[in-house]
């Protein structure tokens, strides 16, 4: 077990007053070792704190004083000090299965820790979750979870994760709902494997057994180039229509009998079948923005002047592997988790911005295939000759990944490279995580200077020196 050392100290803050240090390295916060930040945050919340510090090979004990409901202003290094618990499953569909070889050990890191759910929205499957976990959840209220389901039959959820504590293991799923736990399900939908009869099943299963989710987001597989599963494959067209057909026919059910529509259709389903995204008014609020639902129709929104603050930010595609500061932390409620459609996440803290062109030079729009579908109509809505949208196929990872969030650096300096310098070339923020796209690369490695700006509707109007609308 590490201990957690101290990374920033806000200024003025009880902390700074207490002088506590960058570097100082924390043995125990009121008498506690902590395991992870949430241990930190709820001991750093106390009216009294007193911290035993490691400095400089000295050992100190440091008392703070603070007002009432004044924050700590100490921010650590990390979200887990102890293990993080890692993933027994062998799932087919898992991505970090279908990662290149050669890319930042973080990447391979597969967690199945449901503190991990809490603080960023990770999914876990609960097939590591145990009784004393389920007391600390209760306990300390850490809600809401994320839970992937993939299938309530035991037997095809125990395939489905190569595990044989798959099929069992949703009895905790039962546990966190009966103790008023919000949990939020996750369906990757597999073709010949999950879908059709079996995703009726869960379905039923779901209305029958789990009727207290807050809500079930529907995600189509992702498949890399580097996929070692034979058995796994893309859906077909006529496969995604029939799926947004039986989600929505779900939905009906759902809400007579629930009250609410439940389960939702990733957008990329309706981009793979070529159908027009539901109405804004049906995504219940734009609750899932963060598992790639709604996400089409928030920016849209957020583009025609109907949001008065950008839907984000999105926590991310492996976005936990690279730390976040601690206001960052999913406390005491926090969205819901990450999927394909955006990818490695929002980038912390402000957007840098490179210029490398006059503020008058013709725009390019630097983005996924399913984000060019997305974007294209809106921007042929300002009618201006000198703005583009730029597709950017990923031939990194391959097979069907078309979203922003995983543009790597390598497929737009392949991109840029052929597109004349001077012009204006805008790349969205969610590709990037702590200035790094997943293969490594920074903007600063690309071959045409780009504008980083935050993925939303009213940054991208802003970028674009367009007017932006006041909400109606």
């Amino acid at each position: 077990m590490s201990l957690p050392t101290v990374v920033a100290v806000a200024p003025l803050s009880a902390a700074a007053r207490a002088g506590i240090a960058v570097g100082d390295v924390v043995a125990s916060i009121n008498g506690v070792v902590p395991r992870d930040v949430i241990e930190w945050r709820f001991a750093a919340d106390e009216p009294e704190v007193v911290l035993e510090v490691q400095r400089g090979g000295l050992e100190l004990t440091v008392e703070v004083d603070k007002r009432a409901g004044e924050p700590l202003g100490a921010e650590v290094s990390s979200a887990v000090f102890d293990r993080v618990r890692t993933c027994d499953n062998h799932c087919e569909f898992c991505f970090i299965y279908q990662l290149p070889k050669g890319m930042r050990k973080s990447l391979y890191l597969k967690d199945d820790d449901y503190r991990l759910s809490f603080l960023y929205g990770n999914f876990t499957t609960l097939t590591r979750f145990t009784e004393a976990d389920l007391e600390r959840v209760v306990t300390e209220r850490l809600s809401p979870l994320n839970v992937s389901i993939h299938a309530t039959d035991p037997d095809v959820r125990s395939r489905m994760l190569r595990n044989p504590r798959g099929g069992m293991s949703l009895r905790w799923l039962r546990a966190l709902l009966d103790h008023d736990i919000e949990v939020r399900g996750q369906i990757v939908l597999c073709p010949d494997v999950n879908d059709g009869e079996v995703f009726e099943r869960t379905m039923a299963g779901i209305l029958d057994q789990y009727s207290e989710l807050h809500s079930v987001a529907v995600v189509p597989l992702g498949l890399s180039r580097f996929n070692p599963e034979a058995a796994m494959r893309l859906h077909t067209s006529a496969e995604a229509r029939a799926m947004v057909e039986a989600i929505h026919d779900w939905q009906d059910v759902f809400q007579r009998v629930l009250g609410k529509p439940m389960v939702f259709a990733a957008d990329e389903y309706y981009l793979m079948a070529d159908l027009p995204f539901p109405d804004a008014d049906s995504y219940d609020g734009f609750q899932l923005h963060e598992d790639g639902i709604g996400m089409a129709r928030t920016f849209e929104r957020e583009w025609h002047g109907l949001a008065e603050v950008p839907t984000g930010p999105q926590s991310g595609f492996f976005s936990w592997v690279d730390g976040a500061p601690a206001e960052g932390y999913r406390a005491p409620r926090n969205p819901a988790g990450d999927t394909a459609l955006h990818g490695c996440g929002h980038s912390d803290g402000a957007a840098p911005v490179t210029l490398g062109a006059r503020r008058d030079a013709p725009i390019a729009v630097l983005t996924g295939e399913y984000g060019a579908r997305v974007l294209t109509p809106l921007l042929d809505e300002l009618g201006r000759s000198d703005v583009r949208v730029i597709p950017v196929r990923n031939e990194f990872f391959g097979g069907n990944t078309a979203v922003a969030g995983l543009m790597v650096g390598d497929d737009l300096t392949r991109v840029l490279a052929a597109e004349p310098a001077g012009h204006r070339y805008l790349l969205p923020d969610v590709c990037l995580s702590e200035g790094r796209f997943l293969d490594g690369l920074t903007v600063a490695d690309l071959p045409r200077p780009v504008e980083v700006v935050p993925t939303d509707g009213i940054a991208l109007r802003r970028a674009l020196g367009a007017p932006v609308l006041e909400p109606v």
